[in-house]
């Protein structure tokens, strides 16, 4: 072959394969849900909402709350929400191997060791009292749990 039959040949499997990437993933349609949809973020976002901060305005308008995991126990026992708040948790794991979980939102922190941390966001789109805990072991029997309630 020479060169302009190379290019060419080349050209046209180029061409192949993006058209066949294209229509295989660029061309499928999302069907809308009711489901809640957990918004999961590995970053810790704090500040007020102003341009001082670098958050957007979504961001701001999470109510965040701060959970600080020990042995068996959260620090705080309870988290009171409106319904359709957007929640944003920073979860940190003083001491031991822990997560935070609350399954009626399909909200899940990663299981975190000392000192580790991980913020997760979802929104409250029903009422309730739902329980949250610690998914390590026997964590949640020993006690490790707290109250979201979604009024």
């Amino acid at each position: 072959m020479n060169n302009k039959s190379t290019i060419g040949f080349v050209v046209i499997v180029l061409i192949v394969i993006i058209g066949g990437l294209w229509l295989f993933n660029g061309n499928k349609a999302v069907a809308p849900t009711d489901e809640v949809q957990p918004i999961v973020g590995n970053e810790q976002q704090e500040g007020t909402g102003d341009s001082t901060t670098g958050e957007t305005a979504d961001q701001a308008a999470a109510k965040t709350f701060d959970v600080t995991g020990v042995p068996f126990a959260f620090d705080l026992k309870e988290i009171r929400v409106k319904q359709g708040d957007r929640v944003r948790i920073h979860f940190t794991s003083k001491e031991g191997f822990h997560d935070w979980v609350v399954d009626e939102f399909d909200a899940r922190t990663k299981q975190l060791k000392v000192n580790e941390e991980d913020t997760i966001e979802f929104i409250a789109n029903t009422t309730g009292t739902f329980e949250y805990y610690c998914s390590v072991g026997n964590h949640r029997a020993m006690g490790m749990v707290g109250k979201l309630i979604v009024e």
